[in-house]
């Protein structure tokens, strides 16, 4: 069997689905496993697959993709563009889009794990991939570790993962150290008292209180935070009222917060819970504000000796010159829960997925930032080729390196 990599692509990239309703995208994976004879346990954190390949002695490798999409409407024009819709948690029909590439991640890995198979007489040791559910909501990874993936599967000398990004195709992405940052997703609801919309005295106005605290939450960054340093504070969605003449009794906003440590993480935290008290008691609010962490991604650090050893295996393979230092990106990711969980150091790597020529014209231009669509943008969409084929041969090449 061949895995057709471009139709299995398209085939995902038409049909995403949701954080743990990634059902379709599950049978997809297992019905390929099955194909390659790989054994494998589904439903494990909901929607998520473990397969292993057993190959006498030798370590245990982790290989992980994630697989859910974006509650975003598509806009790259493709003929494959997704016209998909799903139910959100809150009950809401949104539009979906693959618009993280992670069909271009569980693509990767089902194509890799084919090479892996066909050259089981090359190496020795155990192989075991993970198709992880609910990435975007930072909860897959738990679920599945939660579930005793980490019991029911020989547990990692090492877990490796990589992410498609907006580079030049043929570009690898890698540090030793703070990969990605730490993240937490927080839902504030300010409490007001609602009335008319022509009797505002008679009121406590939380869309004021709210628009206030968005504004004051900027000074975080800007003014709070040594220029040195990184963090990031964004309200992501302000929701508030039904009616233009009936001022609400509540606003809820959902914050996303970026930081390089846990040390960073707590001064953060500090900072918005006595911006957002501060500004509910300027605004005369007779109950506090409520604040909720939705999740915490813990930051996503590679272990120094174990990239500096597979940089220098992507440089054989790939050719000197193809893998760059991308410094820390302010993005989270939850991988690395599989390695802490587990004590296995992690390598957690970028590849390019942006046609060389344009990327290279929008740098010239000094217009990527306006050119080049990024991760999550109803835009974002890699080239298929060679964008495929080096996310497999990153894999494989990978997963030898430490099995070898």
């Amino acid at each position: 069997m061949t895995i057709d990599l471009e139709a299995l692509y398209i085939d995902l990239h038409r049909h995403p689905e949701l954080s743990f309703q990634e059902t379709r995208t599950a049978g997809i994976v297992t019905r390929h496993l099955s194909d390659l004879g790989i054994e494998y346990e589904e439903g494990i954190g909901r929607t998520g697959i473990a397969s292993i390949i057993r190959n006498g002695d030798g370590p245990v490798i982790w290989l992980r993709a994630d697989m859910d999409g974006l509650p975003v409407e598509e806009r790259t024009g493709l003929a494959y563009a997704s016209t998909a819709r799903g139910v959100d948690p809150a009950g809401v029909d949104v539009p979906v889009m693959h618009a993280c590439g992670h069909d271009m991640h569980v693509t990767a890995l089902l194509g890799a794990l084919e090479k892996l198979v066909a050259s089981k007489d090359e190496w020795s040791g155990t192989i075991v991939a993970v198709f992880q559910p609910a990435e975007e909501y930072g909860a897959g990874a738990k679920a599945m570790i939660a579930d005793g993936v980490l019991d029911r599967f020989p547990r990692p000398d090492i877990v490796l993962g990589q992410h498609v990004t907006p580079l030049p195709a043929g570009t690898i992405g890698v540090r030793g150290g703070t990969q990605m940052a730490a993240s937490d997703g927080l839902s504030v609801t300010m409490l007001g008292r609602g009335g008319h919309g022509s009797r505002p005295h008679s009121t406590i106005d939380p869309i004021v209180m709210a628009a206030a605290t968005v504004m004051r939450l900027q000074t975080i960054a800007s003014r709070e935070t040594d220029p040195r340093d990184v963090a990031v504070v964004t309200v992501g969605s302000i929701h508030a009222g039904l009616k233009n003449n009936i001022i609400p009794a509540e606003a809820k906003l959902e914050l996303s917060l970026r930081y390089p440590n846990d040390q960073a993480r707590e001064k953060v935290l500090e900072k918005v819970e006595r911006i957002v008290r501060a500004e509910a008691q300027a605004s005369g609010a007779e109950q506090e504000p409520v604040i909720a962490i939705d999740h915490t991604l813990p930051p996503t650090i590679n272990d120094t000796e174990a990239t500096a050893r597979l940089t220098r295996a992507f440089d054989r393979v790939f050719g000197e010159g193809t893998v760059v230092d991308p410094g820390m990106f302010t993005g989270s990711e939850d991988v690395s829960w599989f390695a802490r969980e587990s004590g296995a150091p992690l390598v957690f790597w970028f590849w390019g997925g942006v046609d060389p020529d344009t990327y290279a014209a929008a740098l010239e231009g000094a217009t990527i930032e306006r050119d080049i669509p990024t991760n999550h943008s109803p835009f974002f969409a890699p080239v298929p080729h060679p964008t495929l084929e080096i996310g497999v041969d990153t894999l494989v090449t990978a997963a030898r390196e430490f099995l070898d």
